[in-house]
């Protein structure tokens, strides 16, 4: 999924413009007070490519039922919208990723993911992604260029997509085990160590990635081994959310436990990923220290 957060006034608006040219299933999520200011007189699907719902990131106090924490509501066409709490921005992400290929956050500031900001004067140190772009008002955005951006910005992977993508592989009816690896920002090694804050990654753009899909090709030959799919998030990750994620597809658990081992090791020894480590003390390249 590509993630995209657009902020200041006419956000809302330039989502619905955007969602009509994205091709694929779009999420548009709202902050509660945008959506409390957006005019709901527009229908919740911007097109056929806003293959998806809405949703209102409202207080509680606006759900229907104060018992529920998500309500979602479906029209006859299967449209929906819906109103919930999630405990961060990440996790949104991590929940709306596997089943769209794009998420236009309207009013999001705290995503760091890359964003669009809207207004007279707009202030890049804002917000923690990449600004795509800069604009007075959403008229003045150029949809083409934009979305050529957008696609080629990093996507939002998490490992439900991975498993996604092997369950739809041409073998999965050979298939008898999913075996996953999920490295993640680990605050401390012993109790009195010096607590890391985050982790900051950098990679060879296209070499990391065409390593990586090497490596699974390699593992895929192996017998009794279906598909494997690897993939390491960059920038910086704060201590206890995920890194980096292999998923292996096989005929039975040995295969798959021993090639989820052995990818996770190779991708770690292979792919060229530098990492910075910020601890409450200091900050440190970590291949240098090594």
């Amino acid at each position: 999924m590509r993630p995209l957060s657009i902020v200041g006034d006419g956000a809302s608006a330039l989502a619905r413009r955007l969602a009509t040219r994205l091709d694929g299933r779009v999420a548009v999520v709202e902050r509660g007070d945008d959506a409390a200011g957006s005019d709901r007189s527009e229908p919740d699907r911007s097109g056929p490519a806003a293959d998806g719902g809405v949703v209102d990131g409202g207080s509680a106090d606006r759900v229907g039922r104060p018992d529920a924490d998500t309500e979602i509501a479906f029209d006859a066409d299967g449209n929906w919208r819906g109103r919930g709490r999630v405990e961060g921005c990440d996790d949104l992400l991590d929940g709306l990723a596997p089943d769209h290929d794009y998420l236009l956050a309207v009013g999001e500031s705290r995503l760091r993911v890359p964003a669009i900001l809207l207004g007279a004067d707009p202030d890049p140190e804002s917000v923690p992604g990449t600004v795509l772009a800069t604009a007075g008002g959403p008229e003045e955005v150029a949809l083409d260029a934009l979305v050529a951006d957008l696609d080629d910005a990093e996507p939002w992977i998490t490992r439900e997509t991975l498993v996604r993508r092997v369950e739809a592989s041409a073998d999965a009816d050979r298939s008898g085990a999913i075996a996953t690896f999920t490295g993640r920002v680990r605050a401390r090694d012993a109790p009195d160590d010096d607590r890391t804050t985050h982790l900051a990654f950098e990679k060879y753009e296209g070499v990391a990635e065409d390593r990586m899909d090497d490596i699974a090709e390699e593992l895929t030959e192996r017998d009794g081994v279906f598909d494997v799919r690897m993939h390491h998030r960059t920038g910086v990750i704060e201590a206890g959310e995920d890194i980096v994620f292999v998923v292996v597809l096989a005929g039975h658990r040995r295969e798959a436990f021993r090639t989820v081992e052995d990818g996770i090791d190779r991708l770690k020894d292979e792919v060229p990923i530098f990492k910075k480590e910020a601890t409450e003390s200091e900050t440190f390249w970590v291949h240098r220290r090594d």
